[in-house]
């Protein structure tokens, strides 16, 4: 199996951090977050990894080359010229991500998930698309029906919701975990853009591809996006250290 790395976020809520250097080498516990989620994937013997690079992707490339990619096989999808938000990502870096499923992984997301759980669930289900959920829900959230399949998408700051399947009183709230596995077989539905999300993207094709919803129990997940979220994940013990 192939990991996807979304690192090319310009790390906005990350500043002053992400001023200098990009999201991906911010440090938690004076490691950075591309490191330790290399080394995780490492962990589970997924040693072939694609990252997507925009914002100072120069120091990205250097980094990787100068812990000689710790020992991955690691891809670099260049979007230096311009950024194409995630499922434009995917469509670039699509060559490279071959024609078996592939994990798709935030960069700013800490936690720990267990991939091969993930990637059985995957199997058994038969599905197309799994997103991994979090029961807890934000701002944001997907709606999925009694079987896991993903009907829409609904927003509670802004009270958005999108309904594309299904009986909205059926339906159940989850957040998003930040991590995707996909089947390539849903390439070809990719539209003609070259930028545009892949959240977008799911919500026009789930009711003809079979996307599904994971939602494992976690010992600990962060999202550590924002600098609130990244101090308050150094103070736990996560055993991430330099």
């Amino acid at each position: 199996m192939k990991a996807f790395i979304l690192a090319a976020g310009l790390g906005t809520r990350l500043r002053p951090l992400t001023n200098s250097i990009p999201k991906a080498l911010v440090k938690l516990n004076g490691k950075p977050l591309l490191q330790i989620l290399i080394e995780k994937f490492l962990s589970e013997n997924i040693n072939q990894i694609v990252v997507n690079v925009y914002h100072h992707s120069e120091k990205v490339l250097n980094f990787l080359s100068a812990n000689d990619n710790f020992g991955a096989e690691i891809l670099i999808s260049d979007e230096s010229e311009k950024l194409l938000d995630t499922g434009g990502a995917i469509k670039k870096a699509a060559p490279a991500l071959g024609d078996e499923p592939f994990i798709l992984h935030n960069v700013d997301i800490i936690s720990d998930l267990d991939f091969k759980k993930l990637s059985a669930f995957h199997q058994n289900s038969n599905a197309d698309v799994t997103l991994v959920l979090r029961k807890n829900v934000s701002s944001r959230y997907f709606l999925f029906d009694q079987q896991s399949l993903l009907c829409g998408w609904g927003n509670k700051a802004t009270g958005e919701e999108i309904i594309k399947t299904g009986n909205r009183k059926g339906l159940t709230e989850y957040g998003f975990a930040g991590v995707h596995l996909i089947s390539p077989n849903i390439f070809k539905a990719f539209p003609e853009d070259d930028v545009f999300s892949v959240i977008d993207f799911y919500l026009n094709i789930c009711g003809e591809y079979k996307i599904k919803g994971f939602a494992p129990e976690f010992n600990y997940w962060f999202d550590v996006g924002t600098i609130e979220k990244l101090k308050e994940a150094e103070n736990q013990n996560l055993g991430i250290s330099r």
